[in-house]
This record gives structure tokens, C-alpha cells and sequence, in this order.
């Protein structure tokens, strides 16, 4: 099936791209910009990125690296003043 029209990728390309990627380094964390560079290609209108997705996580290959599951993000800082002391004003 055509995932691009733009760049002519198909699913088969996304996948072969994939399981290319994993097997010659395991560790790797698998974007859509990393996808495209394998393939030779560029993102032209990113009307595709959404099946793109989509038809990379459904490749069997496509894993977070073990050494990177569980990991949380960090947590936003609970105040808005940027550590700045009250009263500060810009000049």
C-alpha cells in the first residue's frame, strides 16, 4: 500500500526500512526522520506522517530498546517565575 504519495514509500519500504535499522543496531531509537533518510528520501507536505506512524509501529521489529523502557519524563517545575526573585523587572 502507498504510505507517500509524495516520495513514493510504500508499507514494504517503512518496513524493510525498519527491520534494516534494527538489525544493524539493536539499540536504535526508530523515527520517521530516520526512516526517510534510509530510504533517500525527504518529508515533502507531512499529510502521510499519521499512517506513517502508524504502519511503523505495527512492524515487528519496531521496540523501545530495553535499556530505555520504563524510563519516565522528567516532571515540569511546579512554578512558573523561572527562579527569578519577585519584583524582577526588565529594563
Amino acid at each position: 500500500m502507498m504510505i507517500c504519495h509524495c516520495m513514493s514509500i510504500s508499507d514494504r519500504d517503512i518496513r524493510s526500512a525498519v527491520d534494516w535499522m534494527r538489525a544493524s543496531d539493536p539499540d536504535t531509537i526508530i523515527t520517521p526522520g530516520k526512516i526517510y533518510r534510509a530510504l533517500g528520501k525527504k518529508t515533502e507536505c507531512g499529510g502521510c506522517l499519521p499512517l506513517f506512524m502508524d504502519t511503523m509501529r505495527q512492524c515487528d521489529s519496531f521496540e523501545v530498546p530495553e535499556i530505555l523502557r520504563g524510563l519516565r519524563r522528567a516532571t515540569p517545575k511546579e512554578t512558573s517565575d523561572e527562579g527569578r526573585r519577585k519584583g524582577y523587572r526588565v529594563p
